[in-house]
């Protein structure tokens, strides 16, 4: 129980801060009278990155999964235990489900804090769309079939890099397995070339827990926060990931 706390505790501060430095990169570029405004995609998806390089660095103890997707996937590809080997933990229910919270948790309190950094800047914003989408994805064009092929194709590859760079059968399972920078340049990467139609949550704790957020806070003229398409980014990158995993069972052996 000690090590699961331990793991807990850095999944909800790793996914806290991606969440905080991820979505504020978006708030930099979208919300009006802010240093960043209209930065551009590029300034986002290195932001975006850099969030995740960031996350992982915090959060080593317990691999750096700080996404559902991560965490599922690890578990498609057959992994016995979660976490550092200073602070390991056996896969079963319970500590998928510890995992997954922590990851909830962290995403909630990360949007919370963009929110009071930006504060003056969403009263400030006249567009409900600009503030929905500091917190949370939508999709370019509207088809729920197709956006979510999207989520699917991006988050399988975030998930099956990682396993083949490490993540599970060939070594501790996370993003940590992967290291900082890698993933940061891995996430930039699908950012840039995935990342236009669907805004690539590839990541449900990431998009649902500040949806939530952006649905209970008292921000000025913020609309509503389409739960219509919610479901999307949550299921899509849970496919992907366990696409991910079940596929590198047989084709990382011939791949490395």
């Amino acid at each position: 129980m000690d090590n699961l706390l331990i793991d807990f505790t850095a999944e909800l501060v790793g996914t806290a801060l991606l969440v905080l430095l991820g979505c504020g990169v978006v708030a930099n570029v979208a919300l009006v009278r802010t240093k960043g405004f209209n930065g551009g995609t590029l300034m986002v998806n290195i932001g975006w990155g850099l969030a995740v390089f960031a996350g992982v660095i915090v959060s080593y103890a317990s691999g750096a999964h700080l996404n559902p997707a991560v965490t599922l996937g690890l578990v498609a590809n057959g992994a016995t235990s979660f976490g550092s080997a200073a602070t390991p933990v056996d896969v079963n229910v319970g500590t998928v489900l510890a995992y997954i919270g922590a990851q909830m948790i962290g995403a909630i309190i990360g949007a919370v804090f963009v929110w009071l950094a930006y504060k003056q800047h969403f009263d400030a914003e006249p567009e409900p769309a600009n503030k929905l989408g500091v917190f949370s994805t939508g999709p370019a064009i509207r088809s729920y079939g197709w956006n979510l092929v999207t989520e699917i194709i991006g988050t399988f590859v975030l998930v099956f890099v990682v396993i083949g760079f490490g993540g599970g059968r060939q070594g501790d399972g996370g993003l940590a397995a992967l290291g900082a920078l890698p993933v940061a340049l891995l996430v930039i990467g699908i950012g840039a070339s995935l990342g236009g139609p669907t805004g690539y949550a590839i990541n449900p704790a990431r998009d649902l827990g500040p949806r939530i957020v952006h649905a209970i806070l008292p921000i000025k003229g913020k609309g509503g926060s389409d739960w219509s398409y919610s479901w999307v980014p949550v299921v899509g990158p849970i496919i992907g990931g366990l696409i991910a995993g079940w596929a590198a069972i047989p084709l990382l052996p011939i791949l490395t």
